[in-house]
């Protein structure tokens, strides 16, 4: 496996640089987190997962908070350690009190657990 090189703003090239900017500009922030530092190993892949996040996670029908606790629950079930770190810390910025981050867990656990049963047991739709 490749040691993963954070690209940092200074080290960037142009086409970087122009996303790390629109990041920082559309979520109001003075830097980039790792995970874009990560993904500006392969700037195609960078400006298409920026470009698809801001257009999933803008406004819509959903509200800014719902979308975060649904990317919370998958980011739980798929166990990324740095997402669930992330949309955590998002989620609470838009009002998620850490009663209400339990009762997402308590879910998220239960659906799992429900999910394999349902599956284990091969249990007809009716």
């Amino acid at each position: 496996m490749y040691p993963t090189r954070l690209i940092e703003y200074e080290d960037a090239s142009e086409e970087v640089r122009q996303v790390y900017d629109d990041i920082m500009a559309t979520r109001k922030v003075d830097r980039v987190n790792n995970f874009w530092k990560a993904l500006a190993n392969h700037p195609v892949t960078l400006r298409r997962t920026w470009d698809s996040i801001k257009q999933v996670m803008s406004p819509g029908e959903l509200d800014p908070l719902t979308k975060e606790l649904i990317y919370l629950a998958v980011s739980v079930t798929n166990n990324c350690e740095y997402c669930i770190h992330s949309h955590s810390k998002a989620a609470a910025k838009l009002g998620l009190s850490a009663e209400a981050f339990g009762e997402l867990l308590a879910v998220v656990a239960m659906a799992n657990e429900t999910n394999r049963l349902a599956n284990g047991y091969q249990v007809p739709v009716d």
